[in-house]
């Protein structure tokens, strides 16, 4: 049985990574984000719009108390389900947690093609995004430090291809002794 649930700020290549991670463990991938929309038909901007945020983290924890019940996947958390309720102590129980760390620069370029998808962000210009970024990073670090391992997406930035990075992050896995 194996599970391996990758934790980290939202555009830090979770679900990018995870995919590629799984394909090469021969595992099942599972997006958070992708499976709670699956259940309740809505998007996760939907979901936030009518339920607020409380009520979106509390579907969030419900579903990842499903989905680390399955066995031999490859889990791609949302950005902040660390951070709420026992999720970081839990998903420590439940398998092999890896922190996709990357640096705010790089988390800003990614999401800036996106954000119109990410209901905390949707709105934010440049600056007020750069600002948001450092800020919620700052508080949600704690969090994403208290995975088994950590992986520094910070490759991608100096030219590593994703498929480098991912076989990287494979043997990362495979030799940890959590895996």
């Amino acid at each position: 049985m194996k599970r391996i649930i990758l934790i980290g700020y939202m555009g830090a290549g979770k679900t990018t990574l995870g995919k590629i991670l799984a394909r090469s463990l021969n595992l099942e991938f599972i997006d958070l984000d992708w499976y709670i929309e699956n259940r309740f038909h809505q998007s996760v901007s939907q979901l936030f719009a009518t339920r607020g945020e409380e009520g979106f983290r509390k579907i969030e924890q419900n579903m990842l108390h499903e989905v680390a019940e399955f066995e031999d996947v490859v889990i791609s958390a949302g950005g902040g389900t660390p951070c709420f309720f026992d999720n970081m102590e839990y998903m420590n129980q439940q398998g092999v947690t890896v922190y996709l760390k990357a640096t705010p620069e790089t988390l800003r370029t990614h999401l800036r093609m996106g954000k119109q998808k990410r209901p905390l962000i949707a709105q934010k210009n440049d600056e007020e995004l750069d600002a948001f970024i450092r800020e919620s990073l700052d508080k949600r670090e704690s969090y994403y430090n208290q995975a088994r391992l950590i992986f520094d997406t910070g490759l991608l930035d100096n030219g590593t291809r994703i498929q480098e990075a991912a076989q990287m992050l494979v043997e990362k896995v495979i030799q940890s002794s959590e895996f």
